[in-house]
């Protein structure tokens, strides 16, 4: 069993349980559950030269304990204050050290489009995402058949939320394209062996059609990258990893930004 695999066994325990515990009528009567949401698709397509969605994340299983005590409202205040487009905030406690407190907590404090960063597998936890105060859902086409994308993905529009499809080759592109989902990211981490390689998202960039909006995720650490990601057709980053790892992790974010920014108007004069 690999690590994906075993994720998901535990997650699928995870959801069953929470279940029991909060009923859908429950999520349903909370405070956000009735709000407008909103998009990170528009978000990405307004600014040009490269937009970063700044995650939120503890722990991971590649490189277990990144930053195991950040505050989350410090942190991702620090992320809207540089410029970033959008939040990620990471819910998956036992491998992420997140939780859907932090989602709340995020969404009480910012109004750019929020990405509920989890495993999604349930209608039920679309429901917990809505409820919680999420405009953006992730689907990773990994774990999932290209059924349970193309439902998950009607499901989370019905809620008025957008769908982050997540793939990793080709394969799952194709296998994927027509289930409605609003922004593609490719992944440039093997999740079967946690290998990252950023050439995944450049070999991957001439397979989409134009008009889909596209992000690449993991591994990006410096300017230079997303410059030739942008070159390449991307319309932004998912960054966490880089920026946790620092003492100041909304530091880190401005400084990235600013610099893309510097050079992206240097290309366009």
């Amino acid at each position: 069993m690999n690590v994906l695999e075993k994720i998901i066994a535990d997650k699928l325990k995870e959801v069953e349980q929470r279940k029991s515990e909060v009923p859908e009528s429950a999520l349903r009567q909370m405070k956000y559950f009735g709000r407008s949401t909103l998009s990170l698709r528009g978000a990405l397509q307004r600014k040009k030269g490269g937009s970063v969605i700044a995650e939120f994340k503890r722990r991971s299983p590649s490189v277990q304990d990144i930053h195991i005590h950040a505050d989350v409202l410090s942190v991702c205040a620090g992320y809207v204050r540089s410029g970033a487009v959008a939040l990620s905030v990471l819910t998956d406690k036992k491998y992420f050290g997140g939780s859907l407190d932090d989602l709340q907590q995020v969404r009480d404090l910012v109004e750019v489009p929020l990405l509920r960063k989890d495993f999604i597998i349930d209608h039920y936890q679309l429901v917990e995402a809505k409820a919680y105060g999420a405009d953006v859902v992730l689907l990773i086409a990994a774990s999932l058949t290209p059924q349970q994308v193309k439902q998950l993905t009607t499901h989370a529009h019905e809620f008025g939320m957008e769908v982050l499809l997540e793939v990793h080759s080709a394969e799952e592109w194709e296998e994927n394209a027509a289930s409605g989902a609003d922004v593609v990211g490719v992944n440039n981490r093997n999740l079967h062996t946690m290998e990252v390689n950023v050439g995944t998202s450049l070999e991957m960039a001439k397979i989409f059609p134009a008009g889909t909006v596209r992000i690449s995720e993991s591994g990006i650490r410096n300017v230079d990258t997303a410059m030739q990601l942008v070159r390449a057709g991307y319309s932004g980053f998912l960054i966490g990893e880089y920026f946790m790892a620092q003492n100041n992790p909304g530091r880190a974010a401005c400084d990235f930004i600013n610099s893309l920014e510097k050079i992206s108007h240097a290309v366009e004069d």
